[in-house]
């Protein structure tokens, strides 16, 4: 009896112990995330590494466990890009619409293949699945090598993450909205010559900008890791400021698409402007990577 009355319990009392399960779930992943943050790893240098994975089993096994983990996130981040792209499939229609706006929108392209329309629709379904699928794929590698970094490099590293986001978002959004109106009645009317455009070009040429214009909006992120992991300092960037702005000019000469100085302005004054930015990072970086290394030594 007292077996059947205690079953009993556990079926009446079975929803309300699984809503409590759900409703403690965040709390509890918020909790495991904490204490994942500030753990501190063991300290082991990459040829002692291999050095135990030859000469130890155990050592071998853990190997193994991490490149099994490895493809764990491989296959979670290849998954996540199919159904990014699956679901960009819903929007894409929209999407290319928007992008044909600033050269008067898809009536004023020609198509000269029978399947360039269906190659363009396919080019621009798959970048913009890849961008979707983008920040949970960056988040799958730095879950992967988070256990090896240190707290302070753990917590930058998981606000890097939709960082850099905004920043690719933000370049993206300076090429369409800024660059385009300026460069595209250039280029179409260059010598009083009227251009023709087929989609296959037009979009190949307006994704392939908007893509390299954002990676650029990453540079101050790159300065600020370059610097945590010790390859950089700020004094050399600040030294270096002339040189960085030659650099910059070559690199908006070759974004750029249009031969004209106005558009190559468009294109250097931000990156004249993110390096600075950077070289502000680079002294926050470096002033933690001090603080680290004072407190290890």
């Amino acid at each position: 009896m007292r077996k059947f009355l205690s079953g009993l319990w556990k079926v009446v009392t079975a929803p309300f112990r699984w809503l409590l399960w759900l409703l403690a779930l965040p709390f509890r992943a918020f909790r495991n995330l904490c204490h994942f943050l500030i753990v501190e790893p063991e300290e082991h240098s990459l040829a002692d590494v291999f050095t135990a994975a030859i000469q130890d089993k155990e050592s071998r096994e853990s190997l193994w466990h991490h490149i099994e983990a490895l493809r764990k996130h491989l296959l979670r981040s290849v998954l996540a890009m199919v159904i990014a792209i699956g679901v960009s499939f819903v929007f894409t229609q929209r999407l290319v619409e928007f992008l044909a706006r600033p050269v008067g929108g898809l009536g004023a392209l020609r198509a000269i293949d029978v399947t360039e329309s269906v190659g363009v629709f396919m080019r621009v379904a798959l970048l913009t699945g890849l961008a979707i699928a983008l920040p949970y794929i960056t988040f799958e590698f730095w879950w992967f090598i988070a256990p090896g970094l240190k707290p302070r490099s753990r917590i930058f590293g998981l606000v890097g993450v939709p960082l850099a986001l905004i920043l690719f978002l933000s370049g993206m959004a300076f090429a369409y909205f800024l660059m385009f109106p300026t460069a595209l009645p250039f280029l179409l009317n260059f010598m009083g010559v009227q251009a023709q455009l087929r989609p296959q070009s037009y979009f190949g040429f307006a994704t392939g900008l908007m893509f390299w214009i954002g990676v650029s909006f990453e540079f101050p992120l790159v300065i600020y890791v370059l610097t945590a992991i010790g390859l950089l300092k700020p004094r050399i960037l600040i030294s270096q400021w002339r040189l960085a702005i030659v650099l910059i000019a070559v690199l908006a000469a070759v974004i750029t698409p249009t031969v004209d100085p106005i558009n190559m302005s468009l294109v250097m004054l931000p990156m004249i402007l993110l390096y600075f930015i950077g070289i502000g990072l680079s002294f926050i970086a470096y002033a933690g990577r001090k603080k680290s290394l004072s407190q290890s030594a």
